[in-house]
């Protein structure tokens, strides 16, 4: 399942993440790819407020990955510098645990990844607006239908 979307401020990022806050379960894969400053991070604080995380949410592109602790801990990670690495740095029980992993540049580990996953590809459109690809593989081909309404 694949859908489009437009994006026209930060305050339609915020819901978007919040719908998509509305569909994660233990063990739910995100898969985010974008230029720099597309908006994956944000989209990742924004999903993490609707999970009911409260902590400071900021790009672990340093340190490769930051766990935030909530109902559902989010595992947050930045595979930027990985490229070519692969799994490496034993991310496995992350990805594939009972939190929701949230992985910005993933396809510098698509190898090591699930098929089942949800991908958004973030594009910027201008100072505000962007494109979303939306993409469901496996279980989240429903969940595609669910956020882009």
């Amino acid at each position: 399942m694949f859908k489009e979307m437009v994006i026209n401020s930060v305050k339609e990022m915020d819901d978007f993440a919040k719908k998509v806050g509305k569909t994660v379960f233990p063990g739910y894969l995100l898969c985010l790819e974008g230029d720099l400053g597309a908006g994956k991070t944000t989209f990742t604080k924004f999903l993490g407020a609707s999970m009911g995380i409260t902590d400071m949410i900021n790009s672990p592109t340093f340190t490769i990955m930051k766990i935030y602790e909530g109902t559902l801990d989010l595992n947050h990670m930045d595979v930027y510098r990985l490229s070519g690495i692969g799994m490496d740095y034993d991310l496995e029980e992350y990805v594939y645990g009972d939190g929701v992993c949230v992985i910005e540049w993933y396809k510098n580990i698509i190898e090591s990844l699930p098929e089942e996953k949800l991908v958004i590809e973030i594009k910027i459109i201008d100072e505000f607006k962007r494109l979303l690809k939306i993409e469901g593989f496996g279980k989240y081909e429903e969940i595609v239908k669910k956020i882009s309404n």
